[in-house]
């Protein structure tokens, strides 16, 4: 299997699965105990939350959460006030957004170009008196584009408002810019274990809790944590850090020699400057994407986000970067990154490309 499906998740890495194992098969205490027990569990989550802060700005502290859906829908939920938000983003943002908006809280979707870039006039003129939080994605999920979130949390700094990163796909792989308030990541994306994600909270923020009993984490989300997946996320985390360089080299060369593979009849959806060189998202006219993966089932690829699989809807990012429905259902998505040989890679494009060939003679 050719697996090329890194944005709906990472094979887990090795140093992340032995971080797991002791607390899988024989260390099994509570850590929120106090019993030494307890206390050597609690001491494993607190090196996994300095692992995870690292990747993090300065002057915050990380709360583990179950995932970045439970993080994203904290910080929405416990912030007050406006929103403003992005129409590219993940649905855990904009699912919640409209269920705030049910509740009466105002709400403002930022447009995005061709390119799939937010319209900062339109930010300037949206983020100001009555916003109360600003989120925004770093990297875009379907389509890879790296967003100007530097200057979006300026301006929600200056209006007053909380600015919220949607970090997922970019942690590890983007440095976070410092301007951030909240900023929500998952383990999965990393090549940690899925079930286990943190919101980062800058010191001096204060969110309402989502989850309300025992507030054991220090924005105060309540629950027991589990010591595998925590220590899982921060051996991931700093798996991460120390090969931050040695990843960007590699997604930089796999990229540049993917799009020199690509046939001419492929278009590469979102901007190819501003973007994370884990994504290539393509569309053929005419393609049938569901033939296609039907075709060549030993390769791992997708048809766009995982979380909207199987609905039959067009993407809504695809939509608002301007495509047709029928382009939106003609695109498909190849995520690759640290443990994707470049061999296997030219060869799973040559396949791919000559699948769809098959299905224009065909047609």
């Amino acid at each position: 299997m050719i697996y090329l499906d890194y944005q709906a998740t990472t094979p887990l890495a090795p140093e992340a699965l032995a971080a797991m194992l002791p607390w899988l098969e024989s260390h099994h205490a509570n850590p929120h105990s106090a019993h030494a027990p307890g206390r050597a569990a609690k001491a494993a989550v607190d090196v996994a939350r300095e692992d995870v802060a690292g990747l993090m700005p300065p002057g915050g502290a990380v709360s583990f959460t179950s995932g970045a859906t439970e993080a994203l829908n904290w910080a929405i939920k416990g912030s007050k006030g406006g929103i403003v938000t992005l129409a590219t983003e993940h649905a855990a943002v904009l699912d919640t957004v409209e269920a705030e908006a049910r509740k009466g809280r105002a709400v403002t979707m930022l447009p995005v170009g061709a390119e799939g870039l937010v319209d900062l006039a339109a930010a300037r003129a949206a983020i100001g008196p009555g916003t109360g939080i600003v989120a925004a994605m770093l990297v875009n999920n379907e389509i890879g584009v790296i967003q100007p979130i530097a200057e979006l949390a300026a301006l929600a700094n200056r209006a007053g408002a909380l600015f919220l990163c949607d970090a997922v796909q970019g942690f590890g792989r983007v440095l976070i810019p410092d301007e951030c308030d909240l900023v929500a990541v998952s383990a999965h994306k990393i090549h940690g274990p899925k079930g286990v994600g943190a919101l980062w909270i800058r010191d001096g923020v204060s969110i309402e809790p989502l989850l309300h009993g025992g507030g054991q984490e220090p924005g105060g989300r309540s629950g027991t944590l589990s010591p595998a997946l925590c220590a899982g996320f921060g051996a991931a985390a700093k798996l991460a850090k120390q090969r931050f360089g040695a990843d960007h080299a590699h997604g930089e060369q796999l990229f540049r020699a993917a799009l020199a593979h690509i046939g001419s009849d492929w278009t590469l959806n979102g901007s190819q400057e501003d973007r994370y060189h884990g994504n290539l998202n393509l569309r053929r006219a005419a393609l049938d994407v569901a033939r296609l993966v039907s075709a060549l089932r030993d390769i791992a690829f997708s048809a766009g986000s995982a979380c909207a699989s199987g609905s039959g809807r067009p993407s809504h990012v695809l939509r608002a970067i301007g495509l047709s429905d029928a382009e939106a259902r003609s695109s498909i998505r190849l995520g690759f990154g640290r443990y994707t040989d470049e061999d296997e890679l030219m060869t799973a494009i040559e396949r791919i490309d000559a699948a769809a060939r098959a299905q224009g003679r065909m047609a």
